[in-house]
C-alpha cells in the first residue's frame, strides 16, 4: 500500500469523525434549539467538506479543488467565529454578514488563480483558522471561569491547543507534507471537542435542574406558609363568628326550653369547634408545641379508642413557627393514617432534640404495609413540609409489624 493511499484513507477517516461531530451539534440543536449549536454544526460540516476537497486535490491535482478547500477553510473560520459570538453574547444573524463569506471566497480565488502561490493561500487560511480557533478557546475559557463548567474548561484547552496546531501548517505541513501527523492531531482534538461539548451540556443541564429544584422548594415553602395562614384565618372566622352565633342561638333555645333544638345546635357548635381546631389548633398558638401535641394525642386516643401515648424526655429548644407547625402536622397526619388504615391497638409518639435537630417518631402496632408504602397526598404533603425545612423523613412498615414515621428537622431550619 503506497503512501498516497494511506494519507487519503486518513483524510477520509478524519472527515467521517468531523461529520460525526457536526451531527452531535445538530442533535444538540434539535434538542435544545440554541442557535450556536446549529452554527457549530454547520462549521464542522464545512470543516469535513474542506477535507474532502483537499483529498480530491491530492488525487487529481486540479486547482479547482484547492480553491474549494481554501474557500471551505475560510467559511469554517467564519462559522466558528460566529458561533463563538452567538455563544458569548447571544448575537443575532444579519444578512449583511454574507459579505464576509464573499470576501473569503474572493481571497481564495485571488490566491489560487491570480497570485498562483499555494504557500500564500495556505498561510493565510491557516492564520485565519488558527485565530478563530484561539478566539473560540478564549470564549470557552471565560465561560468556564464564570460558570465553573468542567466541559467548558475542556473545550477551552482543546480549542487553544488546536489553534496553535493550525499554525504549524506553514512550518511542518506545507504543501501536503506530514498529512498523517496532522490527521492524527486533528482527530484527537475533534474527540476532545465532542467530549467537552457533552460535558458542558450535561453540566449546564444539571445546574439548571438544581436551580429549578431550588425554585420549587421556595415555591413549596411559600405555598405551605400561605396554606397555614389561610387555615389560621378560616379557623379564627369559625371560632369568632360562627361559634359565637351558634352559642347565642343555643342560649336562646335553652332559655325558651327548647331542649332538643338546643342539643342539635350544641352538636353543631361542637363540630364547628372541632373543625376550627383541626384547621389551626388554638393550643399550638396559646400554649406551644408540647402541650398542643399532648392534647392532640389524648383527644385522638379517646376518639379512636386507641391506646395513644406521647413521650418527651427533655424540654425542646426554642423552635421557629414553621418547625412547630411542621411537627404538629406530621403527628396529625400520622394519627389520621392510624385511624384510617392501621387497625392498631396502640400508637406511641416520641419527641426529643439532640445534635441541633428535633427528632419525632410515631409508631403503631397495626397491620403495616406490604412492600413500599404507597404515597398519597397526606404523606407527600408532610414530606414537602419537612424537606422544605432541610429535614429528613423516613417511613417504614412491614405486614403485621406496624408502621413507623421518623422525622428529623434542624432546630435552626432554613428559610
Amino acid at each position: 500500500m503506497d503512501r498516497l493511499t494511506v494519507e487519503l484513507g486518513a483524510l477520509v477517516f478524519q472527515a467521517l469523525v468531523t461529520t460525526l461531530l457536526a451531527l452531535v451539534y445538530w442533535w444538540l440543536w434539535r434538542q435544545q434549539r440554541r442557535p450556536y449549536f446549529a452554527v457549530w454544526a454547520l462549521a464542522w460540516a464545512a470543516f469535513a467538506a474542506r477535507l474532502g476537497f483537499i483529498s480530491a486535490f491530492v488525487v487529481t491535482g486540479r486547482h479547482f479543488w484547492l480553491f474549494a478547500h481554501q474557500s471551505a477553510t475560510g467559511v469554517t473560520a467564519l462559522l466558528l467565529l460566529w458561533a463563538a459570538i452567538v455563544f458569548a453574547r447571544g448575537a443575532r444573524w444579519r444578512r449583511r454578514y454574507l459579505w464576509l463569506g464573499v470576501v473569503v471566497v474572493g481571497w481564495a480565488y485571488i490566491a489560487i488563480y491570480v497570485i498562483r502561490d499555494m504557500r500564500t493561500a495556505g498561510l493565510s487560511a491557516a492564520i485565519a483558522l488558527a485565530a478563530v480557533t484561539l478566539g473560540t478557546g478564549f470564549v470557552f475559557a471565560r465561560h468556564a471561569r464564570r460558570r465553573e463548567s468542567l466541559g467548558a474548561g475542556v473545550l477551552a484547552w482543546t480549542f487553544l491547543l488546536w489553534g496553535l496546531h493550525h499554525l504549524d501548517y506553514p512550518l511542518v505541513r506545507s504543501l501536503g507534507s506530514a498529512v498523517l501527523y496532522g490527521v492524527f492531531a486533528d482527530v484527537l482534538f475533534i474527540v476532545a471537542a465532542t467530549v467537552g461539548t457533552l460535558l458542558m451540556v450535561l453540566g449546564d443541564g444539571r445546574k439548571a435542574l438544581e436551580a429549578r429544584s431550588h425554585q420549587l422548594e421556595q415555591l413549596t415553602g411559600l405555598l405551605v406558609r400561605a396554606q397555614e395562614d389561610e387555615r389560621h384565618r378560616i379557623a379564627r372566622e369559625l371560632h369568632d363568628e360562627a361559634g359565637q352565633i351558634l352559642t347565642a342561638v343555643k342560649i336562646e333555645l335553652d332559655l325558651e326550653g327548647r331542649t332538643e333544638a338546643g342539643e342539635m345546635v350544641g352538636r353543631a357548635l361542637a363540630q364547628v369547634r372541632d373543625l376550627s381546631n383541626l384547621l389551626r389548633p388554638s393550643a399550638l398558638d396559646d400554649l406551644g408545641l408540647s402541650p398542643a401535641l399532648h392534647v392532640l394525642v389524648d383527644e385522638f386516643g379517646r376518639r379512636a379508642h386507641v391506646d395513644a401515648t406521647i413521650d418527651q424526655a427533655r424540654p425542646l429548644p426554642p423552635l421557629s413557627d414553621e418547625v412547630e407547625v411542621a411537627i404538629y402536622r406530621v403527628v396529625q397526619e400520622a394519627l389520621t393514617n392510624v385511624a384510617r388504615h392501621a387497625a392498631a391497638r396502640s400508637v406511641h409518639v416520641q419527641l426529643g432534640a439532640a445534635n441541633g435537630s428535633v427528632r419525632l417518631e410515631v409508631c403503631d402496632d397495626g397491620r403495616g404495609v406490604t412492600g413500599e408504602p404507597t404515597p398519597h397526598l397526606g404523606l407527600l404533603g408532610i414530606r414537602e413540609r419537612v424537606t422544605a425545612l432541610g429535614g429528613t423523613l423516613e417511613i417504614e412498615g412491614a405486614p403485621g409489624r406496624g408502621f413507623r414515621i421518623e422525622v428529623v428537622i434542624p432546630v435552626v431550619a432554613r428559610a
